[in-house]
């Protein structure tokens, strides 16, 4: 693995697991920097990491190994991956207030790399309301994050809150720099947003989906090698580059698209949400105030899954969504079957940070042969995972490489 990786070691008790860590990134063929936060070299000693790393450990804002160089700013630009294993409450919250008060803070503030967080603390500290509302702040912003396991905690305190695992630390840097390719050759369809039923020129009857979801779904099957094409309703999101976009209105639009582009597609993910009802006869003109009640006559418009599914080409993988309120899994499961679908996600967009408007999501994913459950995390990362059981679908159900 050539890549220039970055090691942030912050001060808790899971330090020691970073020289592993660093000694395993070196072990792949990665060049390692680190930057020790003070509070951190009262666990372990930068001597320890500047023998795994094979190269001298930062920790004071204000030296430099070459007097032309401004250290937070050359490693900021050195990064191809920032990991900070562990990341402590306080590193988390001052990364997500733009705090920046010494090296590793300066150089995280300073850097475009992607940022990989380890999190360890106290279980009390993780699940207190300032540190999850960091975390939500991070993750919309892009930041990736592992863990934090459960288990036993160096304060005696069984719960959330032990980092993750080395191994498992480094399998997941492995899994972001070596961009997968996985879907290379296929063709993947992805619906998004939501749909508008005119009422009259002006007005329309839609529901709160902003798109964000399935356009990460379908920037993360680009990247992946698929060749994606995007059917948008109206949202207020970029056309993602190198995609083909189709754009929508209304659920019969939606309807009549998907009928024509499906039978060409290895891969069907269905994120939009298109309204189950339409106006019956909608107005020509702006409707005016009557002065009294109005009533609107509303039809029920086509179920675009069943039908896609009814005219299923073989081999193909077909995924719907599930966006519920209450006894979501139940709902999703039925709903899995009712649509002849292989594969759904469901999630309850009462939680916070999931739903609609939001950057991060919670879901769990459901086939017929099981489920798993994904805790909060960005909507693309949460993108890579539903395209990860895509592929094993592929590999285990149809027999695929």
């Amino acid at each position: 693995m050539k890549a220039n990786i970055v090691v942030g070691v912050t001060g808790g008790i899971a330090a020691y697991k970073a020289v592993e860590v660093v000694s395993r990134l070196r072990k792949l063929g990665a060049t390692v920097d680190v930057i020790m936060t003070r509070n951190a070299t009262q666990f372990i000693t930068p001597l320890t990491l500047e023998t795994v790393s094979a190269n001298p450990v930062t920790v004071d804002t204000f030296v430099r190994e070459r007097s032309w160089e401004v250290g937070h700013v050359a490693l900021a630009h050195k990064a191809d991956l920032f990991v900070i294993a562990p990341a402590t409450a306080n590193l988390m919250a001052k990364m997500a207030h733009g705090i920046a008060d010494d090296m590793l803070t300066t150089t995280l503030l300073a850097t475009k790399a992607p940022v990989l967080l380890a999190p360890a603390m106290n279980t009390g500290m993780w699940t207190a309301p300032a540190t999850q509302e960091n975390l939500r702040t991070l993750l919309a912003r892009g930041a990736r994050v592992i863990g934090p396991g459960s288990g036993s905690l160096a304060c005696g305190d069984v719960g959330e809150g032990r980092m993750s695992e080395p191994e498992e630390i480094v399998a997941e840097v492995e899994r972001l720099l070596c961009a997968k390719r996985d879907l290379a050759g296929l063709r993947v369809l992805v619906t998004a947003g939501p749909t508008r039923e005119r009422i009259d020129p002006v007005r329309y009857l839609s529901n709160d989906s902003s798109g964000k979801m399935g356009y990460a779904i379908a920037e993360a099957a680009r990247d992946r090698g698929a060749e994606v094409t995007l059917i948008s309703g109206p949202v207020a999101l970029a056309a993602p580059q190198g995609v083909d976009v189709v754009p929508v209105e209304t659920t019969m639009d939606l309807y009549r698209v998907m009928l024509e582009r499906c039978p060409g597609q290895d891969i069907i993910i269905q994120a939009a949400a298109p309204a189950d009802y339409r106006i019956e006869t909608p107005s020509e003109q702006k409707l005016k105030k009557a002065g009294q009640k109005r009533t609107l006559t509303l039809v029920e418009n086509p179920d675009v899954a069943r039908a896609v599914a009814a005219q299923r080409a073989a081999g193909q993988v077909l995924v719907g969504f599930a966006a519920e309120t209450q006894d979501t899994l139940a709902n999703a499961r039925e709903k899995l079957e009712r649509k002849g679908l292989d594969m759904i996600v469901a999630n309850d967009v009462t939680l916070e940070g999931a739903g609609f408007a939001t950057d991060t999501n919670i879901a769990t994913v459901i086939t017929r042969s099981g489920e798993t459950t994904y805790p909060l995390m960005s909507k693309r990362e949460l993108a890579e995972r539903i395209l990860d059981s895509v592929r094993a679908y592929f590999r285990d159900d149809r027999g695929a490489e």
